[in-house]
Order: structure tokens, then C-alpha cells, then sequence
């Protein structure tokens, strides 16, 4: 188990500011550089005991051990810096929309709460 772990810290080592941000690129005269936002999760688990009484033949015998994860990108959109010198953010308009999906529904629940709770009265 100590041997997957110190392997999946390898991986994940270089996650971070480097992730969000991609490398420089020019096109037609403009450097761009990219900008996403970038979540990873893993997890994972070991059991050393006998399994349960009740188990079935061959379940629960001995060390057992398991893991996971995974992440997503989401392409925000680009730093870009003209012919003169004027840096600008231009957004990715659906992925900034689609972020903005839950963000939306949390609003819109409250506020049915909040005038329902005052219809109330």
C-alpha cells in the first residue's frame, strides 16, 4: 500500500498552477496562453483483517487493498497580449456558462426558499 501511494504522489507532484496554465502560443501576431481550471481527487483503502462471519467462500481472506481517482479540465479561456502590449482575458463563453450551471441552480433554490418562507407569514 505504501508503494501505490508513493507512486500516485509521483504523479500528482507537478499538479497546480502549472496545470491552469498552459504554455505561451502565438497565433496571427497575439500570444495567447491558456487558462483552465483543473481538479484531481484520489482516495484509497486496506483491510488487514478476516472478513465477516457470514462472508462467502474466498471473501474477506486476508490483506486486502484499493484505490482510485480522477479530475476533469475545464477550458476557461485565454490570457492574450496584442501587437501593442495590452494584456486582455478572453473567456471560453460555454465553459464559463456550463461552471456557472450549479452556481445558478443554488441561487434559484434559495430564493424559492426564502419566498416560500415568506408566503408563510
Amino acid at each position: 500500500m505504501t508503494e501505490a501511494l508513493s507512486s500516485l504522489a509521483e504523479t500528482f507532484k507537478n499538479v497546480g498552477v502549472s496545470r491552469a496554465y498552459g504554455p505561451a502560443v502565438t497565433v496571427d501576431g497575439e500570444e495567447l496562453i491558456p487558462v483552465a481550471l483543473v481538479s484531481f481527487g484520489f482516495g484509497g483503502g486496506g483491510n488487514s483483517g478476516p472478513g465477516p462471519a457470514g462472508a462467502a467462500a474466498g471473501a474477506g481472506e486476508g490483506p486486502a487493498a484499493g484505490g482510485g481517482g480522477g479530475g476533469f479540465v475545464l477550458p476557461l479561456g485565454v490570457y492574450c497580449r496584442g501587437g501593442d502590449g495590452q494584456v486582455s482575458f478572453r473567456p471560453n463563453t460555454i465553459a464559463v456558462l456550463a461552471g456557472l450551471v450549479p452556481l445558478v441552480c443554488a441561487v434559484g433554490y434559495s430564493v424559492r426558499g426564502v419566498l416560500r418562507t415568506l408566503r408563510r407569514r
